[in-house]
């Protein structure tokens, strides 16, 4: 079973995507910051397969989680999602092998981004 790290300060957000990729077969993990993220990713890097990451957050944002995550783990995908999909563009380049998703409320294109990054 493949696991997703869901790294988002909206609450109502990660317990949505808890279940949507529940109900795909995915366990999930999560985190309501990205320092909170970096901390539950190393006690169970061994498992997670994909990390979900939102871009703005309160203690550490997504450029920071990223650029921390880089300094030990240069493998682990990075699927960001987020409403700011041109500022992801134009500052997150060079952390894009994965891509992004916008948020909204139809979780069908970002499930299936998941299931293309696991089958590739």
């Amino acid at each position: 079973m493949k696991t997703i790290l869901i790294v988002d300060d909206e609450k109502h957000i990660r317990l949505l995507y808890e279940e949507e990729f529940g109900d795909e077969g995915y366990a999930t993990l999560s985190a309501s910051n990205g320092r909170e993220g970096l901390e539950v990713f190393q006690q169970h890097q061994e498992e997670v397969d994909l990390i979900l990451l939102d871009i703005k957050m309160p203690e550490m944002d997504g450029h920071e989680f990223l650029r921390e995550l880089r300094q030990f783990n240069t493998t682990v995908p990075v699927l960001i999602s987020t409403a700011y999909g041109d500022y992801v563009q134009q500052d997150f380049s060079a952390w894009l092998s994965n891509g992004y998703s916008v948020k909204s409320g139809d979780l069908s294109e970002l499930i299936a981004k998941v299931k293309e990054i696991f089958h590739a």
